[in-house]
């Protein structure tokens, strides 16, 4: 049946006997107890061989576009065939559904090939409370009918609401972190940054897989509350908080983003890649992936290299070219240009000036100018050409097939039709900022181009980074909302009291256990200690009637007023509730710095060694141990 397929397909003499030679002479061998038999099988394909899946799809599609012609709507992936038939009543679903399963087994009949009606399930979707429920057969064989199906790893219910695919991914990414809750504990074990990976690399992928087909459901209250509790624990493992810091705090001082946000995000970029409208993006278009059946065909391709230039004087050894173009791109101010420099020998004939909009990155613009000067080696007369780029990721995407860039695909068409013209285009990245005479020329042209340019962008396709950048500043807006409505992380809130700012800054500071102890409050302080049963009362050394809490020790506490002069003076600045968020990783204050500035530069005072805050910490290490 194979052979008949390529055949009806008007495949290419040779393929077609190259994989009649891969089906002849086949057979199947099974070994048990020391005995071995030995069959000759004619049908099917090699499982887990690389030509497999093709060899189905060619089979299968027939029955694909039967379906298709009758009206049925059909989606396939591998093996797993889906049918979707719509009706306004019971009835009229049975009737169509059977028929086209019967057109199913008919044709399976014709090609040796035997569906499972055992294993097929069928799902009934609908908002009416009553109903005639369908009777589905395929072969004579009863198609049972069910509440919800699996389809490529997602779960489908009768009612849409994805709540049994939810919590079957919930239970699996809780299941993983009870087994990484005992190789992490506050004071010991995993660092922090592990925990982050594994929760980067293996927890989100299973939760945000498909999110795109349910994202929906994750606004629901009681999906957040499931996801929460999925990410809750990974938060206070990369924090290295305690079990009862909240879930706010404990989010902002790991720098994670809610997972009901970013299942929002992600199925906003998978919709904005496919074409679909985002009201973020406003009118912008997106910069789309070539499709795969609009590349060149393999047989087409020409190879694609390009030589590095590192001097004035290797440049200078390419002059033998009819006609060189150095080409360059520029993000300057917020503004982006591009720029083509047309040479022959030492003299500048030809410039030209190309402006981009705002949101494009440098990538784009070197490539757009590749392709500008591709595009022009075409119409010019002259038989031999050079493109000179600074940017090496720009020509290695011209010289890969694999890339479907539209830029880096429009410059490679470009180059092959100068070929088959009988023009020779030569490539050549140049090594930027070395004097190199005529490349400067092109980089100067380039910033005047995005600085000084007044005419209608030649390219404004939002780029992907683009893209994921305003859907990320929306999540964290969101986030933001929250975080300021809600009334938890009281404590951490007076260090950091807006996601806005903590989400680019608890990165850099590198916090350890003792500062989330300080950040949220739950650690050796009387009053936490009080609370949990674990002292008496909650009173500070210094009064009786006053408890010992993160803002008393800091801003009030009598016992450490030297330490928190000698901080003052230091900073220059008076500490007090107002300006406390100011001063953990702003700017440095006059002559003084702020509290924390990134790893290895936080200031010693939340270090343990000397200034106001060294005691209190020193009063946490003591509790705990």
């Amino acid at each position: 049946m194979i052979r008949v397929r390529l055949a009806e397909e008007n495949c290419p003499g040779n393929i077609q006997r190259i994989l009649g030679s891969y089906l002849e002479n086949r057979s199947v061998s099974l070994r048990y107890l020391g005995e071995e038999v030995e069959r000759q099988t004619t049908k099917g394909c090699v499982q887990g061989s690389i030509g497999g899946p093709i060899l189905w799809d060619l089979l299968l599609d027939p029955l694909l576009k039967g379906l298709e012609v009758r009206g049925d709507y059909v989606q396939a992936f591998a093996d797993d065939v889906v049918l979707l038939i719509d009706g306004d009543s019971g009835s009229s679903i049975e009737r169509r559904a059977n028929a086209a399963l019967s057109y199913v087994q008919e044709w399976g009949v014709r090609n040796k090939l035997k569906f499972a009606a055992h294993k097929t399930k069928a799902v009934t979707f609908t908002r009416k409370l009553k109903y005639d429920t369908p009777r589905l057969s395929m072969g004579g064989v009863s198609i049972e009918m069910a509440s919800e199906v699996k389809v490529l790893g997602v779960t489908i219910d009768s009612s849409l609401t994805f709540n049994s695919h939810i919590r079957s991914v919930c239970a699996k990414a809780i299941k993983f972190q009870k087994q990484l809750s005992r190789a992490a504990k506050v004071t010991w074990g995993l660092n922090p940054e592990i925990v982050r990976i594994m929760y980067t690399a293996v927890l989100e992928p299973v939760i945000l897989y498909a999110a795109s087909v349910w994202a929906p459901s994750a606004t629901k209250l009681g999906v957040r509350k499931q996801l929460n509790m999925v990410q809750r624990g990974f938060a206070q493992k990369m924090c290295r908080a305690y079990k009862t810091v909240s879930l706010n705090s404990a989010m902002v001082l790991a720098g994670l983003l809610p997972l009901d946000l970013r299942i929002k995000e992600v199925a906003s970029l998978y919709e904005a890649k496919r074409g679909v409208e985002q009201p973020m993006l406003g009118d912008r278009e997106m910069e789309t992936r070539v499709a795969y059946a609009n590349t060149t065909h393999p047989a087409s391709q020409i190879e694609l290299q390009f030589g590095c230039l590192m001097d004035q004087e290797q440049v200078d050894a390419q002059r033998h070219q009819a006609v060189r173009i150095f080409t360059d791109g520029s993000l300057i101010e917020g503004q982006v240009g591009a720029s083509l420099s047309f040479w022959n020998n030492e003299v500048e004939t030809k410039s030209r000036k190309i402006k981009l909009a705002s949101f494009c990155t440098v990538y784009q613009a070197e490539l757009l100018a590749i392709r500008e000067a591709t595009a022009s080696a075409r119409k010019r007369s002259e038989r031999s050409f050079g493109i000179y780029s600074d940017s090496r990721s720009a020509l290695q995407s011209l010289c890969c097939w694999g890339s479907v860039n539209p830029l880096a695909f429009e410059a490679r068409e470009n180059i092959r039709r100068c070929v088959l013209d009988g023009k020779q285009v030569s490539l050549y990245w140049v090594k930027a900022h070395v004097d190199v005479r005529e490349n400067e020329r092109a980089d100067e042209l380039a910033k005047a181009a995005a600085l000084s340019l007044k005419v209608k962008p030649l390219y404004d396709k939002c780029p992907v980074s683009f893209v994921k950048r305003q859907f990320r500043m929306g999540t964290v807006d969101e986030w933001n909302r929250r975080y300021c409505q809600e009334s938890t992380a009281s404590v951490t809130k007076l260090f950091f009291p807006e996601v806005t700012r903590a989400f680019k800054l608890v990165r850099q500071i590198g916090l350890t256990g003792l500062h989330t102890q300080l950040f949220t409050g739950h650690g050796g302080f009387s009053e936490y200690l009080n609370r949990f049963g674990c002292k008496e009362n909650p009173s500070c050394i210094c009064d009786e009637e006053q408890q010992e809490d993160v803002p008393h020790l800091i801003f009030w506490c009598p016992v450490y007023a030297r330490e928190r002069h000698d901080c003052e003076s230091r900073l220059q600045v008076e500490i007090h509730f107002e300006n406390m968020h100011e001063l953990i990783g702003g700017p440095p204050l006059k002559q003084g710095r702020p509290l924390l500035s990134g790893p290895g530069e936080s200031y010693p005072a939340l270090r343990g060694s000397r200034g106001c805050l060294s005691r209190p910490l020193a009063a946490l290490v003591r509790a705990e141990a």
